[in-house]
């Protein structure tokens, strides 16, 4: 097999100074095409399609009643400006390391150095979650079986998928994805049949669930904040698509395309989906927190299986996030090595798949898996604390980055624009604005607090060794 290894920057580039051009990154060049605008779709639609939307919603229901839809499309409108942000950026520049590459650029080599690192552990500790979460399904239709073996069967498939060829992780990630959606729009036709009153053995409801037990704000701008921070985690996922869209056949029209179609229709997952279920099953019915909502409003309906339904669904969506985080983490390696931001050996590539590199991301997310088991009280807890508030991080790198790149581009490049933020630069500046709200709000609440502290001390640690790296370089280069 052929084997090429992405040699990392000399001491000049990985000096490059905050508001200079990066280097090219050489990885991309090494690495397949393999994905066509099929996947890239669909790889849009299902990265922010999860068990944080089919379960974890739940207990944002349980705190905010019915103005969660309120929540959900308030952050969902912000991650539309994040998305549109990245899009741009990533039309005009498609690279593996996204986000972390446009930061280099905007920044400095610090600020790739810090987020790219940031969101590699990130995936990494998500694929071990997503391991746990997955086995324990498989177990509870096939009692006795050892939830590791499960766990280690699942991290050997994904392993094996993501060392192959990139079109074999795009293929999964197309029928995973693919089945999600199909999943949540039969549920919001089926919700919607139920609302107007015309799906056999129901009877409209009309407002009574949206009014009754205290109303829209049940428990007050309290509840609205907690539902609020747990609306905004669970769009997580989004950045894959920019990420895979250099491995694509065409990534500017393809990032574009992807980013421009995604938008309503997460919108409408999302928002829809919460409107449905909290307009059907009163909000503080006990089974929308403990088994989630989807399977709540089901029951509801009297649909027969919906506990198994909801099973299979989310553990398609388990193991898609399992797929798409150990892809994602590989990539984001591979381009931190090929910027001279890591150990070289990690960037090595072969038949155009960075190998290594997924092999190191997949063994980190089983040693979480073992951390579950061996440190269950102090070790693991602690690793979620420290990944808690990272997409919030990267999203804030994301708009800032865009903010610096825009001018540049429309002075040097202005038909790389191919996709445009909104409103900029205002719409930009609001979603700084937003973002550092919610950080306030983390910062006040006791039960975010913690997650907010242990993700911050991981930046500013990231950031200062990043800024050691670069400042040596700069010496090197002197």
């Amino acid at each position: 097999m052929p084997r090429t290894t992405a040699s990392p920057p000399t001491a000049d580039s990985a000096a490059t100074p905050a508001g200079a051009e990066a280097p090219a990154v050489t990885a991309d060049s090494a690495l397949t095409h393999g994905l066509k605008q099929r996947h890239l779709s669909m790889i849009a639609l299902g990265g922010v399609i999860g068990a944080g939307l089919f379960v974890g919603s739940g207990a944002g229901i349980a705190s905010a009643g019915p103005s969660i839809v309120l929540a959900y499309a308030l952050s969902g409108l912000l991650v539309m400006f994040v998305m549109r942000m990245l899009g741009e950026m990533s039309a005009a520049n498609p690279a593996s390391g996204s986000f972390s590459v446009h930061a280099e650029r905007a920044i400095g080599p610090w600020a790739g150095f810090a987020v790219g690192w940031a969101f590699w552990v990130l995936l990494c500790v998500a694929v071990g979650l997503e391991g746990i979460g997955a086995a324990h399904i498989v177990t509870g239709w096939l009692p006795g079986t050892p939830e590791w073996a499960w766990v280690a069967l699942f991290m050997v498939l994904f392993l094996a998928t993501n060392l192959a060829a990139v079109k074999n992780f795009g293929e999964f990630e197309f029928w995973f994805a693919a089945l999600k959606v199909a999943a949540i729009t039969l549920f919001l036709v089926l919700g919607v049949l139920a609302i107007l009153g015309v799906l056999p053995g129901t009877t409209a409801p009309g407002d009574a669930n949206l009014r009754g037990d205290g109303g829209f704000l049940p428990h007050g701008a309290n509840g609205f904040i907690i539902g609020l921070l747990a609306s905004v985690f669970a769009y997580g996922g989004l950045e894959t698509v920019t990420i895979a869209a250099a491995e694509s056949e065409n990534p500017v029209r393809g990032v574009a395309k992807a980013v421009r179609t995604a938008m309503w229709r997460i919108a409408l997952f999302y928002v829809g989906s919460m409107a449905v279920v909290v307009t059907l099953v009163p909000w503080d019915d006990p089974k929308v927190a403990t088994v989630g909502p989807f399977y709540a409003t089901l029951d509801h309906l009297g649909i027969s299986g919906a506990a198994e339904i909801m099973n299979v669904v989310i553990l398609i969506a388990l193991l898609s996030a399992m797929n798409a985080n150990i892809y994602g983490a590989s990539r984001m390696a591979c381009s931190l090595v090929a910027r001279g931001q890591g150990p070289r050996r990690l960037g090595s590539i072969t038949s155009g798949v960075p190998r290594t590199a997924v092999l190191v991301s997949s063994v980190f997310g089983f040693l979480c898996v073992l951390l579950s088991y061996w440190r269950p009280d102090d070790v693991f807890p602690w690793l979620l604390n420290l990944i808690g508030a990272v997409i919030l991080v990267v999203w804030i790198f994301i708009a800032v980055s865009q903010l610096l790149l825009r001018r540049r581009l429309e002075r040097e490049s202005p038909e790389k624009l191919v996709v445009r933020m909104w409103l900029f630069p205002v719409g930009t500046l609001l979603a700084l604005a937003a973002m550092a709200g919610i950080f306030v709000l983390m910062l006040l609440r006791p039960d975010t607090r913690d997650q907010l502290l242990a993700t911050g001390a991981l930046t500013v640690v990231l950031s200062v060794v990043g800024l050691v790296r670069q400042r040596r370089a700069g010496a090197v280069k002197n």
